[in-house]
């Protein structure tokens, strides 16, 4: 018997991610509770968690930690899984899970790990003390407009020197976030006028006067690391992912694993070294800071194959499942990562080394959205009136909306429909399955005034053919 058995987990987030881990919680025969909004109660994870014996309780909002607090306790709940995305990296509230008067097992990194790592900075000073490559810059904030400028000069000089044209330095707030209280900088020359303003910009709005300088690349691969561990220190990986399709907005579209395919394309670089060495770089940092559950290194690759670190999200990610698609623990298919997540969360031990990890195929998995990429991706609102995935082998699917009935797409949340996972022996095989299986998707509906649905599945299937390549 495992230390699993004893718990009841609440699910503290919606749709799809909701779903997979009321699904995990059955595989290892816990009790659940999960909580949706008055715009979510036709959603598949509520109607999933009556159906599997769960319960399923009402609350005003996601994003309210006493409500969420007041449902676990009254259906006395042992653990808290925060999906992603809300409360998943809130090291604040992953702390009152755990240090409260009735204490509960947070399902994710400790929250000091969270507040470590979720520090972009510390990050980046943490990595460089490791020789982890980051993005060329300062890791720190800088106060002095001559430091601050030797910075810019040796980045411009840099850029020279790899051949990059029109070579950009980001000004950034270091206090900010958001976006806000930045700006590029395409010369030395212009340097000085834009650290002044976001210096002072900063000063105004974060009463903080600390400017950090970052090179901008603007050419680049966006691969991850998907690491695993338990409360015990074991630590292994499950791949690299290449996250590289993206909208006009930098939100991923589609996502492959593994990150790069050196066997079967051809790159102007050692993509089997990348790989290797942001894995064995991700690792490393896991280790330094006691890393205990899952979480995703992000990296950029440049085109003459320099890997950076962006950054460290300590939670499970969307696409953790084509990750688990191509992962086989002990020759054994049908890895569910969000299972040893949980697993693991709990107290379990790994209980496999990464030598009993092994990766066969190509997995992709696409992000089903209603939206317009003709028109920078603006969502569509409507309502969904026929929704008929293809059955196949070799494919899997996540969606939070029905298959029986009409569903008005709340417009509350983000217009994500479905991730559909495909696997193929190789990256030809996926390739022609992923076209099949959006092909033979059946998505229909309409807006309120009768105008027929938007997607983005010809954007999804026209982008089939760029998988991988750089």
């Amino acid at each position: 018997m495992t230390t699993t058995t004893k718990h009841k987990v609440l699910v503290a987030n919606r749709g799809e991610i909701a779903q997979r881990i009321i699904q995990a919680c059955r595989k290892l025969g816990l009790d659940f509770v999960c909580v949706f909004t008055r715009e979510d109660h036709a959603s598949g994870h509520v109607s999933m968690a009556r159906e599997l014996g769960g319960e399923a309780v009402r609350i005003s909002s996601y994003h309210d930690a006493n409500e969420l607090m007041a449902v676990a306790d009254h259906a006395m709940a042992t653990a808290v899984h925060p999906g992603y995305g809300y409360f998943a990296e809130d090291y604040r509230f992953a702390r009152r899970v755990s240090e409260r008067t009735r204490p509960m097992i947070w399902i994710g990194p400790s929250w000091n790990v969270i507040r470590t790592l979720g520090d972009k900075i510390n990050t980046k000073r943490l990595a460089r003390s490791l020789g982890v490559p980051t993005v060329p810059g300062s890791d720190r904030p800088v106060y002095d407009e001559l430091e601050a400028e030797e910075i810019a000069d040796s980045l411009f000089r840099f850029q020279a020197e790899q051949g990059i044209d029109n070579a950009r330095v980001l000004v950034k707030a270091s206090a900010g976030g958001g976006g806000m209280g930045i700006e590029e900088v395409q010369n030395l020359d212009h340097f000085k006028t834009v650290y002044r303003r976001i210096r002072n910009y900063s000063k105004r709005q974060f009463h903080d006067e600390g400017v950090l300088i970052e090179q901008r690349i603007l050419t680049f691969n966006h691969l991850e690391v998907q690491i695993a561990a338990d409360r015990h220190g074991n630590v292994a990986h499950f791949g690299t992912r290449n996250c590289t399709i993206q909208s006009t907005g930098r939100q991923k579209r589609v996502e492959i694993a593994p990150g790069f395919a050196p066997d079967q394309v051809k790159y102007s670089f050692d993509a089997a070294k990348v790989l290797a060495d942001i894995t064995a770089h991700s690792l490393s940092i896991a280790r330094e800071v006691g890393y205990d559950n899952v979480g995703t290194w992000e990296w950029i690759v440049t085109p003459a194959g320099q890997p950076f670190l962006m950054e460290v999200n300590t939670r499970i990610q969307v696409e953790n499942g084509v990750s688990a698609a191509i992962a086989r623990i002990k020759g054994k298919p049908g890895v569910d990562i969000i299972r040893e997540q949980i697993r693991m969360g709990l107290g379990d031990p790994m209980g496999f080394t990464q030598d009993d990890i092994t990766f066969e195929g190509i997995g992709i998995e696409y992000r089903i959205i209603a939206e317009d990429p003709a028109n920078r991706f603006t969502p569509w609102v409507g309502r969904i009136d026929r929704f008929g995935p293809p059955a196949f082998s070799w494919a899997e699917l996540h969606s939070q909306i029905p298959r029986d009935k009409p569903y008005d797409i709340p417009t509350e949340f983000d217009p994500n429909l479905a991730l559909a996972i495909i696997w193929g022996k190789d990256l030809e095989e996926a390739k022609t399955r992923g076209v099949k299986y959006l092909d033979d998707l059946t998505l229909e509906g309409q807006d309120q005034a009768g105008a027929p649905m938007k997607s983005n599945i010809a954007f999804l299937r026209e982008k089939t053919r760029d998988i991988l390549v750089f």
